[in-house]
């Protein structure tokens, strides 16, 4: 099909007063295959999207340029058929903005950007998705605790077929053992009867909810919609899914490390020990004086950094239960904090309202045993003071730590089970996509992903089966979930220029590339997140996607005027990822935040999807400096494609070569990381950058 494109410049939101619209107009129309070029002072009004609308359909449009606002605005506005291909060019946030109006500069900027939309759209095309033969409809919920069995049951109300497997003999996990839970509603003064029972009993009316107790899986196979489970309880079976919620849930910390706690005493039990004790025995009775101590192990850098979040309101529970079935005893709460969240904190208001509930914040110093008792010091109270307590029972609020996914037996490359994040919790994005997994479909649910307490566990029970949904319907059309949701391009490989070197099988984060014995990759479409990290790690340009390919964006970077050295006026390039830096580029022009025009700016899919040839081509057109800004690394924040922005600092030895084969300053290549609320940093990451491209003076290849 013919190319035919047209151009619409706005000039609005003091575009207009910052640049030249004409000059504008003369340099897309010399551009090739312009079928259209016009203007108008608000393209985003009723007004303006008719214009487009109408001369998509009469003039056979099949390329839309839009040169306006940010691609991240108005985008329900500028909603074209998807056989258009639309390109947005900045011209607000990242040049009238935040250069200065009715310069030079300014207009070069412009013109640039206007150049590398129309060469972009030349050279995409419309992606043609990938749509799986026999998709499943049905999700498989792997474990039978709460969140499973809420997973499950919200699921089978959205009117999909559930698989549930629970290895044990029957369902319920922790609240089996369970006697009593903590009230979610006013009075918040008392306890609650465990609410399995209830659950279980829910679940089984479904029909569609097909229940699996006993049984263990050995492999999983597929992608999503063709996820191929192979369970055993006793026999093997085979079943289909279309995506997989994983709730195994947790373990109690191991108290045999907890001895200087006391642990190992007599009547020194940990909180999962005592509920049962009093579940299991509900006439025994109790001693005068328990002592409960909070982050057994937990917040502390020698056992669980981390807070358990359960621990607080369990304590506050089982001494709320002590009171209530031992009216004479008397309980004792030591502790670093005590956090009950939301209102929980109602709940804490009332136990504290019983004056035989002694709480004080403080360190345990010392526990010894005695003939009759536990004799505990206490110091850095609340008191001021150190205090003795003699006690009878000591009850050690210990944390959580996630079960393995070990049992999942993932057919991946990358392992059999999960990904794991710090503390082995479950990989997920958490600050984005909690509930979402390195294993595009595969979903972690609970404390699998992070400590939590029953309420949350319902909670993020449901978020992770709406996920499970998601996946499957986007599946149907062909579409990639987060970060991505909606896109419909692939990775298309021509598998007669690989050289089976592996990168992309070793490099893909989602495990969407398997290999055969040569070491050729294998593809799963479905699995594919479209990050394009393949694209980055190919050193024979084998991987592209129909709308982002290693030739469309050189052909960008080669659109680009370059001034001869003479004019001092130096170029460089920025690739900047779509989902963190290229947003704090635009809140940076929001907020009127100056900087250099000497950059020119191209977002990619990820940081970690720049291919080397870019580089090369960039150097070779005249670009003095090339920056790359991408989300930042590391345990607090993460990369939205998980380790993109990682390996493009273990590239930085590849593109090292780069330069040296080419005879350039190392420091002609620099990388840095931001979050997406680091707008402020944006100015003085280019000027710093420009000012040492300056003081190392022009590319040698600038005039070649």
């Amino acid at each position: 099909m013919d190319k035919k494109v047209g151009v619409y410049i706005c000039s609005g939101c003091e575009i207009g007063k910052s640049i030249d619209i004409e000059k504008l107009n003369q340099v897309a129309s010399s551009e090739q295959n312009i079928s259209i070029c016009k203007n108008h002072s608000s393209l985003c009004s009723v007004e303006g999207v008719d214009l487009i609308n109408n001369d998509i359909a009469s003039e056979n449009l099949n390329r839309v340029i839009i040169a306006a606002c940010s691609p991240r605005a108005k985008t329900e506005v500028f909603d074209f058929p998807e056989d258009v291909i639309l390109e947005r060019a900045n011209l607000r946030e990242q040049v009238a903005w935040c250069y200065e109006p009715e310069n030079e500069d300014t207009q070069m900027a412009a013109e640039d950007y206007l150049r590398m939309a129309v060469t972009k759209v030349n050279n995409i095309d419309v992606p043609k998705p990938f749509i799986a033969e026999s998709i499943s409809s049905e999700i498989l919920v792997v474990g039978g605790g709460i969140t499973g069995i809420t997973s499950a049951i919200e699921g089978a109300k959205a009117g999909y077929t559930v698989h549930i497997v629970e290895k044990e003999e029957r369902l319920g996990g922790w609240l089996n053992k369970l006697h009593k839970q903590i009230p979610y509603t006013v009075p918040y003064n008392t306890l609650i009867d465990p609410e399995i029972e209830e659950k279980i009993k829910e679940l089984e009316q479904f029909e569609n909810i097909k229940i699996h107790i006993s049984t263990t899986i050995n492999k999983i196979d597929g992608q999503p919609g063709q996820f191929e489970v192979f369970l055993n309880n006793g026999k093997e079976e085979k079943i289909t899914v279309g995506s997989i919620v994983t709730s195994t849930g947790w373990k109690p910390y191991d108290a045999s490390k907890l001895s200087h706690l006391g642990y190992g005493i007599p009547n020194v039990l940990t909180n999962v020990e005592f509920e049962d004790l009093v579940k299991n025995n509900p006439d025994k009775e109790l001693p005068k004086n328990i002592l409960f101590i909070q982050c057994a192990g937990s917040r502390d850098k020698d056992h669980l950094p981390y807070c358990s979040s359960f621990c607080c309101g369990t304590s506050l529970k089982q001494a709320k239960y002590i009171r209530d079935l031992s009216p004479e005893s008397n309980v004792f709460v030591v502790y670093k904090d005590i956090r009950t969240l939301g209102l929980y904190e109602e709940f804490y208001k009332e136990v504290q309202k019983d004056d035989q509930i002694f709480f004080t914040k403080g360190e345990i110093e010392e526990i010894t045993e005695n003939d009759n008792d536990i004799k505990v010091n206490v110091k850095d109270t609340l008191l001021g003071e150190n205090i003795s307590l003699s006690v009878d029972m000591i009850v050690l609020a210990t944390g959580m730590v996630p079960n393995g996914t070990e049992d999942l037996n993932l057919n991946y490359r990358l392992g059999k089970g999960l990904p794991e994040l710090k503390y082995n919790f479950s990989d997920s994005h958490f600050i984005c996509f909690p509930y979402e997994t390195r294993r595009t479909g595969i979903y972690a649910a609970g404390s699998l992903r992070a400590p939590m307490d029953i309420a949350s566990s319902k909670e993020d029970a449901t978020g992770a089966m709406l996920k499970a949904i998601q996946t499957i319907e986007a599946t149907k059309r062909g579409e990639a979930v987060h970060p991505r949701s909606g896109d419909k391009s692939y990775p298309e490989l021509y598998l007669d220029r690989c050289t089976d070197c592996k990168r992309c099988t070793e490099e893909c984060p989602f495990g969407a590339y398997d290999e055969n014995e040569k070491g050729t990759p294998i593809q799963n479409p479905n699995r594919c997140r479209r990050c394009g990290i393949c694209v980055g790690s190919c050193p024979e340009r084998v991987i592209s996607f129909a709308d982002y390919s290693i030739n469309s964006v050189s052909a960008m970077i080669k659109s680009v005027e370059i001034p001869d050295e003479f004019e001092e006026k130096p170029r460089i390039l920025v690739f900047v990822c779509e989902n963190d830096a290229y947003p704090a580029f635009d809140m940076a022009g929001q907020k009127g935040l100056k900087y250099s025009p000497y950059i020119r700016v191209i977002p990619v899919r990820c940081i970690g999807s720049v291919n080397k040839v870019w580089i090369s081509d960039a150097l070779s057109q005249g670009f003095d400096g090339i920056l790359q800004i991408g989300c930042k690394p590391g345990d607090d924040y993460q990369c939205h494609f998980i380790h993109g922005s990682e390996l493009t600092e273990t590239r930085g030895e590849n593109l090292q070569e780069t330069l040296e084969t080419m005879m350039l300053e190392p420091e002609r290549i620099r990388t840095e990381f931001v979050e997406i609320t680091d707008y402020h940093k944006i100015p003085d990451i280019i000027n710093d950058y420009v000012e040492e491209i300056e003081l190392i003076g022009p590319n040698p290849f600038k005039d070649m």
